[in-house]
């Protein structure tokens, strides 16, 4: 994934109401950004942080810049890290039909947001006349309190536990469920559950694995200009 244009470069003010930033440019400009992330950002959000900027290509929009990226050091030095959740569901899409997902390949048809369950929608949806549906649910993880070690998630998040429901009862169909951790920080070489933050959430991944939901773990590669997913790493559970 690319950007449309070049981002501008920033420096964080505060995060406040789940979904703003104010932000000064670098022409000393302060303005209030749009942050589409809903968790708690822990690690991501110290004032004077350095970030990155997108403009929407809607000249309406009320807020016509979104944050995308922040400098952050996890302890091996600064990194970028994404922070735009709406990035998640395309990366692993694009990834999935460039064959970079060998567990998710050979599949005839890639379609998203498909309606599933009683009222949700599936990220992905791979279908093949000679196999099951595979449903798959993406997760943006960008959590780090250990170098090299990402977390999911990083606060509580009912509607995660729910998804993890709704994928076991399609595994009891006999579809194939799996669920993808994508880490947007691009030192993470395992992804694991933060429990301490959410245990209903790890006790909801404990059940859906014992129904047969598989788990799979992806890494970014970040900059200025795009991301991509650059690896499969493993999931410690």
């Amino acid at each position: 994934m690319r950007f449309a244009t070049p981002l501008m470069p920033g420096r964080l003010i505060r995060r406040y109401k789940r979904f703003l930033a104010d932000v000064v440019l670098q022409d000393g400009t302060e303005t209030t950004v749009h942050v589409a992330n809903s968790g708690a950002m822990l690690g991501l959000g110290a004032p004077g942080s350095r970030v990155w900027l997108s403009r929407a290509s809607n000249l309406a929009r009320k807020l016509p810049l979104s944050w995308e990226l922040v400098e952050a050091d996890f302890g091996a030095g600064p990194e970028l890290v994404g922070v735009n959740t709406m990035h998640p569901n395309l990366l692993v899409a694009e990834a999935i039909a460039a064959g970079a997902v060998p567990a998710l390949s050979g599949y005839g048809r890639l379609r998203r947001e498909v309606k599933y369950g009683l009222s949700s929608r599936i990220d992905i949806q791979l279908e093949d006349e000679a196999r099951p549906l595979c449903l798959v649910e993406v997760k943006n993880v960008h959590l780090m309190r250990t170098p090299g070690y990402a977390e999911f998630p990083d606060c509580v998040t009912a509607r995660g536990a729910k998804h993890l429901d709704e994928l076991g009862a399609e595994a009891d169909k006999g579809n194939r469920a799996v669920m993808v951790y994508l880490s947007q920080i691009g030192s993470a070489r395992t992804i694991g559950l933060a429990r301490d933050l959410d245990p209903a959430y790890g006790r909801a991944f404990d059940l859906a694995r014992a129904r047969g939901v598989e788990a799979i773990g992806l890494v970014c590669r970040i900059d200025p200009e795009g991301i991509e997913v650059a690896d499969i790493i493993p999931m410690t559970g």
